[in-house]
């Protein structure tokens, strides 16, 4: 940090500049996220999950253009990404786009959408306008069904990636193509969307999420500056939906419905929406649980919803608020002062995880069957249970084959995750008592 006259420069805001290698860093540990796994282990799965990943987060960024910059709640963000891939769709299959530019294409159409739509919902603001996306996103959904000539109906609308121009050799019709695509698209959209958050305009709409009255006072526009927004967050969410169709190779009513709107949300809440690449880390999560956890457990929408509501109870500014916070209680207090708080922090999380891990698979093994619960018979030397009924849950008597250890374990579990807990509540009010003898301290000298 350069210093004047002996004393260091700061910022605007009175904290220090931040070094350009801090700036880089996430951008690094994104690019090494999405190109590093494929070649050490490169598995179809893990490109799936990759370029579900990187589908969100273009998904996730674009959500918070409207929520974390300019306030706005939506329901209905799914209807830009889900209409942009129909749109994209139907471009692609009349022929003569190459895939490379469909995702720009999507875009558009999801930019079109927003027009329309946003010219009706930024009519009102706050509560109103969740009200009229979600409104809007019903239609939509509604539309999908009734209309099955352009919306495809059940089966929806498909594409053929490798139909189109190939380009240096390449047909994208291999998975490894085609999510070398997706990730290079995300990049740059994520860039773009970086770029756009530093503009002027932008930074009117902060203006208006925090004061629209006085915004308008000093002859800004709140209602021009929420559409505006709106359009260019249907922009890129449009690129989003145009992504998972490259990926699937098909777009479905799915695409357009509540519950990817409520995805959305969900990833872009948990990764905190004051920090830019707070939605890329929800993102990340959310299709963490969607993906790799439903495939072990059919309890993985119970484990989102239940890590969604710590989040919002112990971290309201998200994952990536948490992370600065605690970032700057070590750089405040020293690794050495901190760590048996975070030792023993990690210890009781890791132990109550255990706990309720074990106690939803064992409730879930009993009602749905050997399926579930052949891991937990497996772990605690019981065997999976070999009677069913004819709907394949096993019977009472074989669910009573080692009820008892279950319970012990489960129980033991809980006792050290208590005890895990009250140790590091000890040792965060130690950290915080020296800091505050320290403070003392140093005011009294």
């Amino acid at each position: 940090m350069r210093k004047q006259g002996g004393s260091p420069i700061l910022a605007e805001n009175g904290a220090p500049p931040r070094r350009p290698g801090r700036a880089l860093a996430p951008w690094l540990a994104l690019i090494a996220f999405l190109a590093v796994p494929p070649f050490i282990w490169p598995h179809s799965w893990l490109l799936a999950y990759l370029a579900q990943s990187a589908t969100m987060i273009v998904f996730a960024l674009s959500y918070n253009l409207l929520l974390g910059e300019t306030g706005l709640l939506s329901f209905g963000h799914a209807a830009y990404a889900g209409l942009g891939a129909l749109i994209a769709a139907r471009v692609f299959n009349a022929g003569g786009m190459p895939l490379v530019l469909l995702p720009f294409a999507g875009g558009i159409g999801g930019a079109l959408c927003g027009v329309l739509f946003g010219f009706i919902a930024t009519r009102r603001a706050g509560t109103a306008f969740a009200m009229i996306t979600l409104g809007l996103g019903e239609l939509v959904v509604a539309a999908a069904w009734t209309l099955p000539g352009w919306f495809g109906g059940e089966a929806g609308v498909a594409i053929d990636r490798a139909s189109g121009p190939p380009l240096a050799g390449w047909s994208f019709g291999p998975a490894r193509e085609a999510y070398a695509l997706i990730a290079l698209w995300c990049v740059v959209a994520s860039v773009a969307m970086f770029a756009l958050s530093r503009t002027p305009f932008i930074r009117l709409a902060n203006a208006v999420r925090d004061n629209p009255a006085r915004a308008a006072a000093i002859g800004c526009y709140p209602r021009r500056i929420r559409y505006g927004v709106v359009v260019l967050s249907a922009f890129f969410a449009g690129i989003a939906g145009t992504l998972g169709l490259i990926n699937l190779e098909l777009v479905s009513t799915e695409s357009v419905g509540m519950m990817r709107s409520g995805a959305v949300l969900i990833a872009t809440v948990t990764g905190g929406t004051a920090a830019f690449f707070g939605p890329v880390a929800g993102a990340i999560v959310l299709t963490f649980f969607s993906v790799l956890v439903a495939s072990v457990t059919r309890a993985w929408l119970f484990y989102l919803g239940l890590f969604f509501v710590v989040v919002v109870m112990a971290a309201p500014d998200g994952l990536a608020g948490f992370a600065a916070r605690q970032t700057a209680r070590i750089a405040a207090y020293g690794w050495r002062g901190c760590r048996a708080a975070y030792l023993w922090s990690a210890a009781a999380a890791m132990l109550w995880l255990a706990a309720i891990v074990l106690a939803v698979q064992w409730a879930y093994a009993a009602q749905f069957g050997a399926h579930e619960g052949a891991a937990l018979y497996a772990w605690f030397g019981a065997g999976a249970p070999a009677a069913t009924d004819v709907t394949g849950a096993p019977r009472l008597s074989t669910l009573a084959v080692a009820p008892l250890t279950l319970a012990l374990a489960l129980g033991v579990l809980a006792a050290l995750a208590a005890l895990s807990t009250r140790r590091a509540l000890r040792a965060h009010a130690r950290v915080t008592a020296h800091a505050h003898a320290a403070r003392s301290t140093g005011a009294a000298r």
